[in-house]
């Protein structure tokens, strides 16, 4: 009769190292010997300078943390296949770590006596031994090894400057020449030829206000538009854009092309409320032409068609490729591709209106809302949009409507063209419902607030994660102040938005298996994007909201802002940001393998590294639900 536990534990256990590398016999055989212990959460199976035991340990389901005793810093932890405690069997020396469960575990414990002639007679379980004993580190939460989710090597981290030019910090000259507001243009003038610079700073106070350029002199003074002899405020460009002193190359050129000016001005944290520390001209960052986000970004400025926008937009993702192979820090990859994407839309929106019979008869705004709203759309996802318009009379409402109802569905068919699927529930300027004046907005977003079922707390959780891509900026501001207003009126609303925050399904199930789509077309899929993504995206949202920060939309940097403000909960929330760039750069990954939108998972595809570093942030999800549970009470919003 065969003994079927043992058949099971053959079965796990070949597929690990070192027991992959033996006979069927030899680890039938072993098997045979196998101990099962079942630990609880925090229990500990040895400690820290005790002898060692007659068996070393593979953990089958949950896991195990491995650290100093006494100490809260996790070294290590070992997940499902990883074997440890073996070391000072061979080696007879205590323990020189304690292993507790850090979830409920089941545990195969391994009798050395059995398994030691194995290793002797077996060269290739004498090799894993030596290159390794199974430490297998590569927990995503440890300070050594955090942000290594993908196991990269020293020589992927270090890359080269020469191959990632664009993304080296860019060098300022901090000898800066300045005036004031009330400065003579002559003098102004004769100041910048001594020094030899092409343009000069007008400060206030100490602080920056203006810029006056060579291209200001020949083009207002020269051509006799304002006399020498005026004051500096009189050609002066004002309001100054800043940007913050450790600006890239890269987003140095996008910069300039952007904004179509040809000098930055450097201030401290990038605001005009600092004082500025150098100034960078179009001559400083000249670099070669390649395939780098200045050379794209002006290739979208110039294109006139949706074709010519596809074919960049190829180009972005190939850049993106580079990036991700490289191993760039995902936060500065996220700012740059969404700079790209924010262009594309733009452009597509002006190619637009240019093809419209007539003006717009009133001003406008374009919101990106979704992933490219929260700055994280780095793969061609679907739309999300809507238009906001100013008021008008009531006789020339419906009119105007249809105006900007065609011009959203031209857009939303541009932007299809170009890559960017349509929204499969319609949320795209092109349906009257995403498609109002500023006074609709309100009203509508305030019915929302007030009247918070499942569907109104989904619609209204998308207005706060909007970038204004094209068009008045003003007009979603006013919207952006009546929504706070309803929302800070309204308390339960809060509790509303985080009960809808959890009612996204569990990404695991008991010993933290994946738990995958049952039927339908993605059966036995896993849902990277409604199980693990979004979970940490809504529970960033209602947070962030709850300390009433209006300006932070990506959703790694909500949860940095929270570390910030709530120090008692530093650890979770820098975890929750990991996390949320650890579970995007692989939905990037995955999407990018099998050209899709990554968000479903073949598991059969993964090998045990990628599910292993996956199912980490996983305890991350659980632990912010539970956080936001508690503070704002939902139990008792659903008794």
């Amino acid at each position: 009769m065969k003994n079927t536990i043992s058949e099971r534990i053959a079965d796990f256990l070949k597929n690990y190292p070192p027991f992959s590398t033996m006979e069927e016999k030899q680890l039938e055989q072993l098997s045979i010997e196998v101990v099962i212990i079942h630990k609880e959460t925090n229990t500990i199976v040895f400690s820290e300078n005790e002898n060692p035991h007659e068996h070393f340990y593979v953990v089958n389901k949950g896991a195990i943390a491995l650290s100093k005793e006494g100490s809260t810093q996790i070294l290590d932890i070992c997940d499902e296949g990883d074997v440890f405690g073996l070391r000072p069997l061979l080696a007879h020396e205590n323990y020189k770590l304690e292993a507790k469960a850090y979830e409920e575990t089941i545990l195969y414990a391994i009798p050395i006596k059995d398994f030691k002639p194995l290793a002797l007679e077996n060269k290739r379980i004498g090799n894993f031994l030596i290159e390794s004993f199974a430490s297998n580190t590569g927990n995503p939460y440890s300070i050594k090894h955090r942000g290594k989710l993908y196991g990269t090597n020293k020589e992927e981290n270090q890359y080269s400057t020469n191959k990632i030019l664009d993304l080296q910090p860019i060098k300022y000259s901090t000898d800066l020449i300045t005036c004031k507001e009330g400065s003579k243009i002559k003098t102004i003038a004769n100041k910048m030829t001594k020094h030899n610079v092409s343009c000069i700073l007008v400060e206030k106070d100490g602080m920056p206000v203006g810029i006056i350029t060579d291209k200001d002199l020949r083009k207002k003074v020269a051509t006799g538009l304002f006399p020498i002899t005026g004051l500096a405020k009189t050609i002066m460009s004002s309001p100054i854009i800043t940007y913050p002193k450790e600006l890239t190359l890269a987003q140095s050129q996008m910069a300039m092309m952007k904004s179509n000016i040809s000098h930055l001005v450097l201030t401290e944290d990038g605001t005009t409320d600092t004082r500025a520390v150098g100034i960078l001209s179009k001559h400083d960052i000249m670099v070669a032409v390649g395939n780098n986000p200045a050379v794209l970004l002006r290739a979208i400025k110039r294109a006139t068609d949706a074709k010519r926008l596809r074919g960049i937009r190829h180009g972005t993702m190939k850049l993106l490729r580079d990036y991700l192979d490289q191993n760039i820090p995902l936060g500065l990859v996220s700012k740059i591709i969404s700079e790209l994407n924010d262009a594309s839309t733009k452009q597509v929106i002006q190619i637009a209106l240019s093809k419209m019979e007539k003006e717009p008869p009133v001003k406008f705004t374009w919101l990106s809302m979704g992933s490219q709203g929260r700055g994280e759309q780095l793969l061609n996802t679907d739309q999300d949009n809507a238009i906001i318009f100013e008021d008008v009379s009531e006789e020339q409402l419906e009119a105007t409507k249809s105006y900007f109802l065609k011009l959203g569905e031209r857009i939303s068919k541009m932007l299809n063209t170009i890559g960017f699927e349509y929204c499969p529930a319609d949320m795209m300027a092109s349906n009257r419902s995403w498609c109002h004046s500023l006074s609709e907005w309100k009203s509508v977003t305030a019915h929302w607030i007030h009247n918070p079922g499942p569907e109104e707390i989904l619609l209204s959780s998308i207005f706060f994660d909007y970038n204004v891509t094209y068009g008045e900026k003003a007009l979603a501001d006013e919207l952006s102040h009546s929504i706070f207003d309803h929302a800070n009126h309204y308390p339960q609303f809060f509790t509303h938005l985080a009960s809808g925050a959890l009612q996204n399904p569990s990404p695991s199930g008991f010993f933290r298996d994946f738990l995958v789509e049952q039927d339908g077309e993605h059966k036995d899929f896993f849902d990277l994007k409604l199980r693990a993504l979004m979970p940490i995206i809504d529970a960033a949202r209602v947070l962030i909201l709850s300390h009433s920060i209006k300006s932070i939309n990506n959703t790694a940097e909500r949860y940095e802002k929270l570390a910030e403000l709530e120090p008692n909960n530093k650890e979770l929330y820098l975890a929750c940001s990991y996390a949320s760039k650890a579970l995007l750069k692989f939905r990037t990954r995955q999407g990018l393998l099998h050209n899709d939108s990554g968000r479903y998972i073949a598991l059969d595809q993964l090998n045990k590294e990628e599910k292993i570093k996956l199912k980490r942030t996983f305890k991350t999800v659980k632990d912010i639900q539970s956080l936001i549970e508690v503070r704002f009470q939902v139990k008792n919003l659903l008794r």
